[in-house]
């Protein structure tokens, strides 16, 4: 007994976890934790984090669409809240043809709502869209709490998930971006500029002051500051394109992995390529983009890219601060477009990944790359969902990167959509030359191969500068 003992826990000491399994080790420490008082007793508590989970109170407004469509969009904002960190106590949806100017809903819905704040004690209310500056302070002034919009929430979320230095300067130029417009100031926060000598036409009493305004300011110091984001962030997108342009130049094929938020994306790169990579079941649980090198089954080598997720009505905050993530899908051989095949309206989700993918390359005047459909969480859905999704999503691959079913159809069917190296030549290579061999393996795709006893002889498919270098031992060649 001692000896098995022994040898479980020498087994529990080789164990390595992956960089995703300590990444949310860590984010787990620093949840809050529902039902603890923030009034602590015990300092130490503290280094833990361990907070009230804000209570929150949703409202919405239903301008188009069906009730069923609104009533999902108001469940996804209560998972968006979920993940912040918030505990949803009531949901509110007006209908309406358009939001109301000043409050965002009516007056009377204003007053629902501020009765439904008092009663259950919930410190914030955040609305399902983006409100304008005048919305904002008002519905705050009526309801008595503190007001965020969805573009808050996300913009909350990202800057919780960001780990890398790129992600975290893309988050904070995201916000900053956001901020400008909502600065706000109060009476004695002021001060002013006299605009002239005084008494003159743009001078005088009541404009002499200390210099020009606490929001003035600020809106400079916020300008500056995106300033200098922008500058490191395109730094970056340098450092970016340096790798980029490598696997260019060595034509590595490239796939990237887009999808809506929570879609399983993350876990299908672990299931392809055994990354390691954070997995949770959360919205936008990882936002730093990862690449990682596959081989199809003949030997080709290409890279498997994990891209930040999207949601519907994404802020396009965020989508100008991590355009170059984003770029990255759109400079990809192949679009691995992955689809929660237990949603109950993946259709729409696959219209809001289009929406944004469209955006981008409006933006840079090229065409997205071929995709291909593929919907994941085949385990959690029932037969006649999928059959559904095998209709409306013609030519889709269905898988669970939980259970590995449908993974081994998948991997070939990127190997057919991956572009093919374009000469094809017949050569007969001599044994002193092994290493031109292997590149041919490694780089080509070997059709043909046979041991002489003058050397090796191969019919492969390779590019133009492989070719070249294969040419004084050619025996025959076609152009494919």
């Amino acid at each position: 007994m001692t000896e098995l003992t022994h040898t479980e826990d020498h087994d529990e000491d080789l164990y390595d976890p992956s960089t995703g399994e300590m990444e949310l080790e860590d984010r787990a420490s620093l949840r809050r934790v529902a039902g603890l008082s923030t009034e602590l007793d015990d300092v130490t508590e503290v280094e833990y984090r361990q907070l009230r989970l804000e209570r929150v109170v949703l409202v919405g407004v239903w301008t188009e669409g069906t009730a069923l469509q609104s009533e999902a969009s108001l469940a996804e904002l209560a998972r968006l809240a979920e993940t912040a960190g918030s505990e949803v106590l009531e949901g509110l949806i007006q209908r309406r043809a358009k939001p109301d100017p000043a409050t965002y809903i009516g007056s009377g819905k204003v007053r629902e709502l501020r009765d439904i704040v008092a009663s259950t004690g919930a410190d914030t209310v955040i609305c399902d869209g983006e409100l304008s500056p005048g919305q904002l302070r008002q519905l705050e002034e009526k309801v008595k709490v503190k007001v965020i919009d969805r573009t808050a929430l996300i913009l909350d979320i990202f800057a919780q998930h960001a780990r890398s230095k790129e992600g975290k300067a893309q988050v904070e130029l995201a916000q900053l971006q956001y901020l400008i417009p909502r600065l706000r100031g109060w009476g004695t926060s002021l001060s002013r500029q006299a605009g002239g000598r005084a008494g003159g036409a743009n001078g005088g009493v009541g404009l002499r002051g200390p210099g020009e305004t606490k929001l003035e300011t600020d809106r400079r110091r916020i300008n500056k500051r995106v300033a200098k984001l922008r500058r490191e962030i395109a730094a970056m997108d340098t450092i970016r394109e340096t790798k980029r342009g490598r696997r260019l130049a060595n034509e590595v094929p490239s796939v990237a992995i887009v999808g809506y938020t929570n879609a399983g994306k993350s876990s299908l790169l672990n299931a392809l390529t055994g990354a390691g990579v954070l997995v949770e079941d959360a919205l936008f649980a990882t936002l730093d983009p990862t690449t990682r090198r596959a081989q199809t089954a003949d030997g080709r080598a290409y890279t498997l890219t994990d891209t930040v997720g999207f949601v519907r009505h994404l802020p396009h905050q965020l989508v100008d601060a991590f355009r170059s993530t984003l770029e990255e899908a759109a400079d990809a051989d192949l679009l691995l477009h992955v689809v929660d095949g237990s949603d109950p309206a993946p259709e729409e989700q696959v219209s809001a990944v289009r929406e944004v993918l469209g955006e981008i390359t409006r933006k840079r005047k090229e065409p997205l790359p071929p995709e291909l459909l593929v919907i994941n969480k085949t385990d959690a859905s029932d037969e006649v969902s999928l059959a559904r999704l095998r209709h409306a999503l013609a030519g889709s691959v269905q898988v669970s990167a939980r259970t590995g079913a449908g993974i081994a159809e998948l991997v070939d069917v990127i190997a057919d959509r991956l572009p093919r190296p374009e000469v094809t030549v017949e050569v007969l290579v001599p044994y002193a030359r092994g290493e031109l061999v292997a590149r041919a393996h490694a780089d080509g795709e070997v059709l043909e191969e046979e041991h002489a006893e003058e050397g090796t002889r191969l019919l492969v498919r390779v590019r133009p500068d492989l070719a070249a270098a294969l040419r004084e031992y050619e025996t025959n060649s076609t152009r494919a």
